[in-house]
């Protein structure tokens, strides 16, 4: 029998306490300093790829035949109700910002140019009392985010009298989102933190045993943020990282310590101190490591993805998740060692806990709902089995895609000049496709295709704006530029993407000596779908067959890591239906406060998979492991199942309202992404802690009996990794 010595850890961390706390003081010093100097640098709002879709290719071979680096766009827009185009004044007025523009210099704006300048008639509105002026930002898309407040400030300066100004586009778009982002994060951070401590403080009923789980999950936080903003300069990661590591850091953080402490609580009341933590290390940090093992399984399957959205935010909760549980097994038993009977000082008057009386006979809350939905398992599990099923049917009308410029907040000066752009220029917002063209470009069949292709898109003008040509000088290069008007993440410009690629380019180019791949931001959009949708069953398998694996070896049976599965694909399927019914179809929507959309962000269905599946595991691994520990001391499985909800009851139920407060604050924020995100891992956590827990998990574990354990023989030489320590 192997046992991996959490114990041992334990141990040596409380006998050594200054020397542990020590170390994880410079680390969080180092942590801090990174996060300080290095961690703006390391994040960007675009989307890349490590694999190689048609979008990739095409853009490299532009990039490397004929238009250089991509560069970002931006539009600014002066309107005047009282002036038009023609007049004088309004001439003079757009080539004084032009210039005014034009003076940044070359490392802020690389072109700009208006309609005075090229007589364009798509610079100038229909009513003609509005044009735009083009500006190309110098440098990467980075660069030109950071660069676009200067723009910004140059163009609000410049409105004044009877002219209005605005700009909007790629980078004052990418600018605008990160600042909601950030925004987002500095609401919801504090409301989570609030929150979760006044739960600890009614758990634990003392105000300093309630801070330690709060004050390690900040450690947690703050040190993956470190270690994410260094490898932000070798890998750039996607900006809503952060958020992610604030979501998950304060979730698990505060989870793992929280079950720690209350073990060593527990045990505290019948050994020493040294011993209880010890026993709480033998027990709930082994715990712990398992959970976040299962965890950090999930999360490994959003790296699989070749894209820079799922490997963010995978990489962001590894991190965090990772350091979340060393800290629970090293740097707890330290703090635990310091604090020993201290901890339950500043008593909280009403809300006094004595955990031993959950270890004495039966009675409370929990073990009288054990026992009564064991008492008829199959009618309890028949009923919540039903309700889980109605929550998850909405979900076989989701719909996918990216919500782009429309889920930013309506009062935000560039989606304000966006939404102008869509009503008075025509394809002015337009991200045009671009599809590269090599081969040679002179000879007559490549000539010719190039000129039905534009002939069958002119055909189709309410789709398709007028294509332009650009050959680069060696002449085996072209670019066919092709403007969809609106939102590059809409429907319709995605079905763009897809009938230019499976419909005219073949019809165009069957039989000619060149390739024609289709790139530019909407069909990043195109492929970004195409990719989710085809790595999604590879996930699923990964995840779910790593973790039949896992908790077989950790349980040392078949039926309980293939029920925990079952019951987690579940509660993750009710939480797609409900975000379904919510968020497409309205329902409750303007009483959370949420926005309406047509279509849920093309990853999230991936996303919430692989972060609810760890989660829930969480509480699977913690409840289960208190069941087997008694099971394998009375054989009992009825009493080891009342047991083990008596005794992790009030700590899971506050584990789960912790979380769901987290989440919670993530959901009030502005940005609709984070609304799905936060209501989806909410409602998750909700029924998991509720209907699977208090009713599925009892139910099915009476129906099963003696089963529950059951391992075949062939399968006896695993290794026995016991979560629980026999004999405490």
């Amino acid at each position: 029998m192997s046992r991996f010595s959490t114990e041992a850890i334990a141990r040596g961390c409380a006998r050594h306490p200054w020397t542990v706390i020590t170390a994880w003081v410079i680390v969080l010093a180092v942590s801090a300093l990174l996060v300080i100097y290095l961690l703006g640098s390391g994040l960007t709002n675009g989307v890349q790829f490590t694999g190689q879709p048609e979008s990739v290719r095409g853009q490299k071979l532009l990039e490397n035949g004929l238009a250089g680096p991509q560069r970002t766009n931006e539009i600014v827009i002066v309107q005047s109700d009282s002036e038009t185009v023609d007049n004088p004044s309004f001439r003079d007025f757009v080539q004084n910002l032009n210039s005014d523009i034009t003076a940044l210099g070359p490392g802020v704006v690389q072109q700009v140019s208006d309609y005075y300048q090229t007589g364009t008639a798509r610079q100038v509105s229909a009513d003609r009392h509005a044009a735009i002026i083009q500006v190309v930002m110098a440098g990467s898309k980075s660069d030109a985010e950071d660069n676009a407040g200067q723009l910004e400030n140059v163009v609000k300066a410049a409105g004044s009298g009877s002219f209005t100004t605005m700009v909007t586009g790629e980078a004052s778009i990418g600018k605008a989102f990160n600042q909601v982002a950030t925004s987002d994060l500095q609401v919801a951070e504090p409301v989570g933190v609030i929150a979760a401590l006044i739960i600890l403080v009614v758990v634990f009923g003392t105000l300093v045993a309630a801070g330690i789980p709060l004050l390690l999950a900040l450690v947690s936080i703050v040190i993956a943020l470190g270690i994410t903003a260094l490898t932000g300069q070798v890998f750039q990661l996607q900006f809503f990282v952060t958020n992610m590591i604030s979501m998950m850091g304060l979730a698990v953080g505060i989870d793992y310590s929280l079950f720690v402490v209350s073990r060593y609580r527990e045990e505290r009341a019948r050994h020493s101190k040294l011993e209880a933590i010890a026993v709480a290390g033998a027990t709930a940090s082994r715990a712990v490591l398992f959970s976040g093992m299962t965890v950090m399984l999930a999360l490994v399957g959003m790296l699989l993805v070749p894209s820079s959205v799922f490997q963010s935010l995978g990489i962001g909760a590894l991190f965090v998740v990772a350091v979340a549980v060393l800290a629970a097994v090293t740097l707890l038993p330290a703090v635990l060692s310091l604090a020993g009977d201290g901890i339950e000082r500043v008593k909280i008057p009403f809300m006094k806990r004595h955990p031993r009386h959950q270890l004495e006979g039966n009675g409370g809350f929990w073990d009288r709902a054990s026992r009564m939905v064991m008492k008829h398992p199959a009618i309890s599990l028949l009923l919540a089995g039903a309700f889980l099923i109605a929550c998850a049917l909405p979900y076989a009308q989701i719909k996918v895609g990216s919500s782009g410029v429309s889920s930013l907040p309506d009062d935000l000066p560039a989606k304000q000049a966006y939404v102008y752009l869509q009503e008075h220029f025509a394809y002015a917002t337009a991200t045009p496709l671009e599809v590269a063209v090599s081969g040679d470009i002179a000879s007559p069949a490549v000539q010719g295709a190039v000129t039905a292709l534009t002939d069958e898109l002119a055909a189709e003008a309410q789709i398709y704006g007028p294509a332009a040509l650009k050959v680069n000088p060696a002449g085996d290069l072209a670019l066919i530029t092709v403007p969809v008007a609106g939102d590059p993440t809409s429907n319709e410009a995605i079905q763009a993407v897809r009938d230019l690629r499976e419909k005219y380019i073949p019809e165009a180019f069957t039989g000619v000596p060149a390739q024609a791949l289709v790139t530019g931001e909407t069909a990043i959009n195109a492929d970004m779908i195409d990719i989710t949708n085809n790595y999604r069953p590879i996930v699923f398998a990964f995840v779910l067959g790593l973790s039949f694996i896992l908790l077989t070896v950790v349980f040392h049976s078949l039926v309980v890591p293939l029920k925990a599965i079952v019951m987690d694909l579940l509660s993750v399927l009710a939480a797609y239906g409900l975000l379904v019914l919510v968020f497409q179809k309205g329902y409750g929507a303007r009483l959370f406060g949420f926005q309406q959309v047509e279509k849920l962000e093309t990853w999230l269905p991936l996303f919430l998979f692989s972060i609810l599946f760890g989660l829930s595991m969480d509480y699977h691994v913690f409840l289960l492991s208190r069941i087997r520990e008694r099971y394998i001391k009375t054989g009992d499985n009825a009493e080891s199942v009342a047991f083990g909800m008596r005794t992790t009851g009030s700590i899971i139920t506050g584990a789960a309202l912790i979380m769901v407060t987290v989440f919670s604050g993530f959901a009030a924020g502005q940005l609709t992404m984070f609304q799905q995100i936060g209501f989806g891992l909410g409602a998750a956590v909700l029924l998991d802690a509720t209907i699977v827990r208090m009713v599925v998990v009892p139910a099915a574990m009476q129906l099963l009996g003696r089963r529950n354990w059951y391992l075949p023989r062939w399968l006896e030489w695993l290794p026995d990794f016991h979560v629980e320590k026999n004999g405490q």
